[in-house]
């Protein structure tokens, strides 16, 4: 299998990836489904040397066709092989209607029962490919839910059979895969959403088509591996001085909420900001110092005290534990708009630009899908239906980078998306956010753009969690993540 490249591609985009190679490139589709095919049985005599039954379940079209390539080569390999098609292989024609009848060659299928599944050492899912587009019910449905019952290792050919390839979101029921082999482009939705807990491993191959079958068509979302973070994270002059990192600004630890400002503001020196200011509430200020002694805090209980601190300023974060009081927390918000410093926006912020919509090209916006949901007047539901879409209308209707959090965390300009793989369950506690802005503030301060803070802030802080997950995700603090920062910035 190929090193996963960073370009990421709709289901529409890598149907006319095959075109171009097929049409333009002269590869006919017999041999492509083949080399598929061939790398997938590869890829599981490799992963599962010790599996002697292999179930191979079939579908129609090129995903059910790279199945019946497997179940041939794995019989010539003198396995034991079930085969089990879900459609009329009579109606099957073409390159997929060519290697069912070369594996009814060899093989005589079976009726699928979940005692198949039960007895099989590893499972092959070639039910349903790239292009579905609405939820599986009937029969598919009943087999996906026994191949997940049986507790057996799968193989998910091209994508887990029920998980969209454009969104990573579940479609009614899914195939639970240990890895999934892709093929000629990686799938977006492979890498967001419900993926995490559908896809296992992905691994690629691009089955040897030709470089120019890829020119002409641009992706639709990069991926953004750790090993890109030293581009953006070069090492320091040696005549650097604090005054050439930025002074950052958070605002926010309303009554009860002064963890907030604090985990933002540590992670924000952290990430490298040369000096750090905090302005909470007045009963704030010594603990922090305390926890902390190299921010500057100050108590904050008029908002019109705010304007010295907005002024010295380069670059402001708003929203860690804000609260909702509108005479303290949206007046603070209404002044850091007013400021036309470069700001980070997250938690009750964003709330407060839900009810009062503004747009500005200099901001980043971080919100969870619940607030997503709220910014974009719909369900959370929605949101999660398409994390793509929704993370694009984010930055249409308000303007900056978005960065819309999750599991495959998406980050958007409204013209190009970025695709943050890393992170872990344990982050699904109170304070990761705050991390988050903080991070992500410490970056804007060093000069970096917006779109570079907000992308390279998400992959520093994902693998900050997960360095700090390394002893175990339940459990797992926002200081323990913040702990991690100062490791990761230095690649």
């Amino acid at each position: 299998m190929d090193a996963l490249p960073d370009a990421l591609y709709t289901p529409e985009q890598v149907r006319a990836l095959d075109h171009a190679a097929i049409h333009d490139s002269g590869v006919p589709g017999r041999v492509l489904m083949h080399r598929a095919g061939r790398c997938a049985w590869l890829l599981l005599a490799s992963r599962y040397p010790h599996a002697r039954r292999i179930l191979v379940l079939c579908g129609g079209g090129h995903n059910g066709g790279d199945g019946f390539v497997i179940a041939r080569l794995a019989a010539e390999a003198g396995h034991r092989v079930d085969l089990c098609v879900l459609t009329d292989l009579q109606a099957l024609e073409g390159d997929a209607g060519l290697a069912a009848q070369q594996a009814c060659e060899c093989l005589t299928p079976r009726a699928f029962t979940p005692e198949l599944a039960a007895q099989a050492d590893v499972i092959v899912d070639a039910l349903l490919g790239t292009g579905l587009d609405r939820p599986v019910t009937g029969r598919f449905a009943e087999v996906i839910d026994a191949v997940n019952a049986a507790g057996q290792p799968v193989m998910a050919v091209d994508v887990p059979s029920g998980l969209s390839a454009a969104t990573g979101k579940v479609l009614g029921t899914a195939v639970r895969a240990a890895v999934t082999p892709t093929f000629i482009g990686l799938k977006r939705g492979l890498f967001t959403g419900d993926a995490a807990d559908y896809a296992g491993e992905v691994l690629f191959d691009d089955l040897g088509v030709p470089a120019g079958v890829y020119q002409g068509i641009t992706p639709a979302a990069q991926r953004f591996p750790a090993t890109a973070l030293s581009r953006y994270l070069p090492v320091r002059p040696r005549g650097a001085h604090k005054g050439a990192f930025g002074h950052a600004l958070v605002i926010g630890g309303d009554r009860g909420l002064g963890g907030a400002v604090r985990i933002a503001g540590e992670a924000s020196a952290r990430s490298g900001a040369g000096l750090v200011s905090v302005a909470t509430r007045s009963e704030h200020v010594a603990p922090c110092l305390a926890a902390r002694p190299e921010l500057m805090v100050q108590g904050i209980d008029q908002p019109e005290l705010i304007a010295p601190l907005l002024e010295k300023a380069s670059v402001v974060a708003i929203g860690p534990g804000l609260g909702q009081d509108k005479a303290w927390g949206r007046r603070l918000f209404g002044a850091a708009l007013a400021a036309g410093r470069p700001l980070v926006v997250d938690a009750d912020a964003l709330n407060w630009l839900a009810q009062s919509p503004v747009a500005r090209p200099d901001w980043v916006l971080t919100p969870h899908p619940g607030e997503a949901a709220r910014l974009l007047g719909c369900s959370t539901d929605a949101v999660e239906a398409d994390r793509f879409a929704a993370v694009t209308a984010l930055a249409e209707r308000y303007g900056g980078v978005v960065v819309l959090k999750g599991a495959g965390t998406l980050v958007s300009d409204g013209q190009r998306c970025r695709v943050i793989e890393g992170g872990n369950p344990g982050m699904a506690s109170g304070g990761m956010g705050d991390a988050l802005t903080g991070v992500v503030l410490g970056l804007r301060a060093q000069g970096l753009s917006a779109w570079e803070a907000a992308a390279v802030g998400a992959r520093v802080h994902a693998e900050a969690g997960d360095r700090a997950a390394r002893d175990g995700e339940r459990g797992l603090l926002a200081g323990d993540l913040v702990d991690q920062l100062r490791g990761v910035v230095n690649p």
